[in-house]
C-alpha cells in the first residue's frame, strides 16, 4: 500500500500565503482592471482565458471526458458562482470601495449556513451559530446604515445591494453544488465552470452594450497588468493552492482565508487607493468578521457533537451484538 506523503510546514505556509495575499489583493486588482476595461468584459475574458487553457491541459493530460450531466452542473455553477457571484462584485466596485466589497463578501459563510439550514428542513442549529448570524447581520446594518440615512461617508446603496446579491449567489452555488453531478477532477470542474461563467459574462456584456465603448488600444498598462494578474494568479494559482490545502488540511483551517482576505483588501485599498477607513467601517469590519468567526465555531462544535452521537450510537449497537 502506497504511503501518503505528508506536506511540509513550508509547503503549507506558502499555500496559505498564496490564498491570503492573492485573494485578498484581487479586490484592488479589479479596481485597477475596470479603470479602462468594461467590468463584464474584463470578468468574462479573465475566466475564459484561464478556463480554456486549463481545460485543454487537463484533457490532454488524461482527464476523463465530462458527461452532459457534468456540463449542465458546470454551466449552472458557472452562472451562480462566476457570472452572478464574481460578475456582481466586479460591477459593484465601480461605486463601492474595494475594502467594503471584501467585507460584504466575507458574509458568504453566513449565507451558506442559512441555506443549509433551509435545505435541511429547518433543523435545530447551535446557539453559537444563531449568535454568529445575529452579530454578522448587525455588522451589515452598521456598514449600510450611512447610505440609508444620508449620513457622511455615504456609500452607494445600489452597489452594496449588488455585492450582497452576488455573495448570496456564490453561497447558493456552493450549497447546491455539493448535491449535483461533478467531474472527478476538481480542477477540470473548475475549468468548466470558468468557461461557462466567462461565456455568460461576455454575453451579458454584449447585451448591456459594453462592447460599444470598448477599444483594446485604449486599455492602460495598469489595467492590462491587473487583468493578467487576475487571470494567472487570481483564477489559476490561488485556486490551485486552495484545492491543495483542502486535500491536506481540515476545512476549518483552510476557511481562515475568509477572515484574512478582507483585512488584506481593506489595508491595500487604504494604502494604495486612499480609500477611507473611518470608525464606522472599522466597527462594521470587526462586527462582521466576529460574527463569521462565531458562526464557524458554532458549526464546528455542532458537527463534533453529531459525530460524538454517531460514535455513541455505533458503540451501543456493537455492545448489543456482543
Amino acid at each position: 500500500m502506497e504511503a501518503k506523503i505528508r506536506p511540509s510546514k513550508l509547503q503549507i505556509a506558502l499555500a496559505f500565503l498564496t490564498i491570503y495575499v492573492i485573494w485578498g489583493s484581487t479586490y484592488l486588482a479589479i479596481r485597477f482592471a475596470i479603470d479602462t476595461i468594461p467590468p463584464l468584459v474584463m470578468a468574462g475574458a479573465r475566466f475564459l482565458l484561464a478556463g480554456i487553457p486549463l481545460y485543454l491541459v487537463l484533457r490532454i493530460g488524461g482527464a476523463a471526458r465530462p458527461s452532459l450531466a457534468e456540463w449542465r452542473t458546470s454551466i449552472l455553477l458557472g452562472i451562480l458562482l462566476l457570472s452572478v457571484g464574481t460578475g456582481g462584485v466586479v460591477l459593484s466596485e465601480k461605486s463601492v470601495p474595494s475594502g467594503l466589497v471584501s467585507l460584504l463578501v466575507a458574509m458568504v459563510p453566513v449565507y451558506v449556513a442559512i441555506l443549509e439550514w433551509v435545505f435541511a428542513g429547518f433543523k435545530k442549529v447551535s446557539n453559537l451559530s444563531v449568535l454568529g448570524l445575529a452579530v454578522s447581520t448587525i455588522g451589515i446594518f452598521i456598514l449600510v446604515a450611512p447610505s440609508l440615512t444620508g449620513a457622511s461617508m455615504r456609500v452607494d446603496f445600489g452597489g452594496l445591494s449588488l455585492v450582497l446579491l452576488s455573495s448570496f449567489s456564490w453561497a447558493l452555488g456552493t450549497v447546491i453544488g455539493r448535491k449535483l453531478t461533478m467531474p472527478r477532477s476538481v480542477m477540470l470542474g473548475t475549468a468548466m465552470q470558468m468557461i461557462s461563467g466567462g461565456a455568460f459574462l461576455l454575453l451579458a456584456a454584449f447585451l448591456m452594450g459594453e462592447h460599444r465603448d470598448f477599444s483594446f488600444f485604449e486599455v492602460s498598462t495598469q489595467s492590462l497588468l491587473a487583468f493578467i494578474y487576475l487571470t494567472v494568479f487570481g483564477s489559476i494559482a490561488a485556486f490551485s493552492a486552495y484545492t491543495w490545502l483542502v486535500k491536506h488540511l481540515s476545512a476549518g483551517k483552510v476557511s481562515t482565508y475568509a477572515y484574512v482576505n478582507p483585512v488584506v483588501a481593506v489595508l491595500l485599498g487604504w494604502v494604495i487607493l486612499g480609500e477611507p477607513v473611518g470608525p464606522t467601517t472599522a466597527l462594521a469590519a470587526f462586527t462582521i468578521l466576529s460574527g463569521v468567526a462565531v458562526l464557524s465555531l458554532g458549526n464546528a462544535g455542532f458537527e463534533l457533537r453529531k459525530l460524538s452521537f454517531c460514535r455513541i450510537d455505533l458503540q451501543s449497537k456493537i455492545d448489543k451484538v456482543r
